[in-house]
């Protein structure tokens, strides 16, 4: 079982949404797409159910070309951030919709309503109706006939956004276990680099209509091909700092030299750009080779167990994410540190040069 997109693209009224895409997706399988509103998550989503006509390309189901088979003659369930469900039914017969359009006994219909209503948390609100529910519940119904429904391809579209905090973190250890033993291709979307950690499986980062790279989410993640993937896959974003490297020397954009060692060394001379996660960022050199930078802080946000600091490096716009609680004074000189083991390296163009050697190791 596989879904194969070919050169798929999507042009609306002349502006691109979806630049032409390869991808393909195989059975049994998590698939995350993971980029900001507006990357193209949601049309690429909609053009993979059939909801939308590619403008280019053509979509292949098990080798099959379905680019014009119509959403519902397709095998595929999806669900959206915003829940739909149907008013005047109940959240039992709901659940059951798909299964009993699709003729299955009814002692399996009962079995699997029970069984996930019971995952989902529904049990005491089987004989509601969905008015009756809170909007967490009625996501939850949407999201359990999904799950019933034996689809071949399961889309959803940030699925637990309005759930509460512990049920969303329980739904994504499950999810991936229940579909894994279905066999279906599952595609997620989010925009949250940390849900993508968690669901695992493969991940797919966007920006602006373009899949940047796709592969095992932890290979994404620790390997990015270049700067825009490391940006969309770091929650902050990413710091960067521009740098020239001449001989065994490397003066970064603030005028400060350091000697050209560790990730610096091999390089050869030229302009290129250092990028590291804000939770590399220290208060304290964590070693003998940590680089020290002065920057000004713009604002600190208190977390309870974490401190974001805002800061101004030489025009640069940084985030540092402390662990504890921090106080400092808006416009305040602060020094922050950084191990070479965490510096990522991209030329001026984007694509990474060298990772760095923590993830390279891990």
């Amino acid at each position: 079982m596989t879904l194969q997109l070919e050169n798929v693209s999507k042009v609306v009224n002349g502006q691109t949404h979806i630049y032409p895409t390869d991808l393909t997706l195989q059975k049994g399988t998590m698939n995350v797409l993971l980029g900001p509103t507006l990357a193209g998550k949601t049309t690429l989503m909609r053009l993979m159910a059939g909801l939308d006509k590619p403008s280019t390309g053509r979509i292949l189901w098990n080798g099959e070309d379905v680019t014009d088979v119509r959403v519902q003659d397709r095998g595929v369930a999806m669900v959206y951030q915003q829940f739909i469900n149907y008013p005047s039914m109940t959240v039992y017969d709901n659940i059951a919709s798909s299964m009993r359009l699709s003729g299955r006994p009814s002692d399996e219909i009962d079995r699997k309503v029970r069984q996930t209503a019971e995952l989902m948390k529904l049990t005491p609100m089987l004989d509601r109706k969905p008015l009756q529910l809170s909007g967490g519940q009625q996501q939850r119904c949407a999201l359990a006939r999904a799950l019933v429904k034996n689809a071949g391809l399961v889309l959803l579209d940030e699925p637990l956004a309005n759930l509460d905090y512990k049920l969303r973190e329980e739904l994504r250890i499950e999810i991936p276990k229940i579909f894994e033993e279905s066999g279906s291709i599952f595609v997620y979307a989010t925009t949250e680099p940390e849900e993508a950690l968690l669901l695992g499986g493969n991940a797919a980062t966007l920006w602006e209509g373009r899949i940047t790279q796709f592969g095992l989410t932890l290979s994404v993640y620790r390997q990015p091909v270049d700067a825009t993937t490391a940006r969309v896959f770091s929650d902050p974003p990413m710091n960067f700092l521009p740098f020239e490297k001449r001989g065994n020397q490397v003066a970064f954009a603030d005028g400060a030299k350091v000697e050209a060692t560790g990730p610096f060394a091999a390089l050869s001379d030229g302009r290129y750009t250092a990028g590291f996660r804000p939770n590399h960022l220290a208060l304290q050199p964590q070693g003998p080779d940590a680089l020290s930078f002065n920057s000004k802080l713009n604002v600190s946000e208190l977390t309870g167990s974490e401190t974001f600091i805002h800061l101004d490096h030489h025009g640069q716009r940084w985030v540092g994410l402390m662990h504890g609680v921090h106080e400092f004074k808006p416009g305040s000189s602060l020094d922050v540190y950084l191990s070479l083991e965490h510096i990522y390296i991209f030329d001026e163009e984007g694509p990474l040069v060298a990772s760095a050697s923590y993830a390279a190791a891990a």
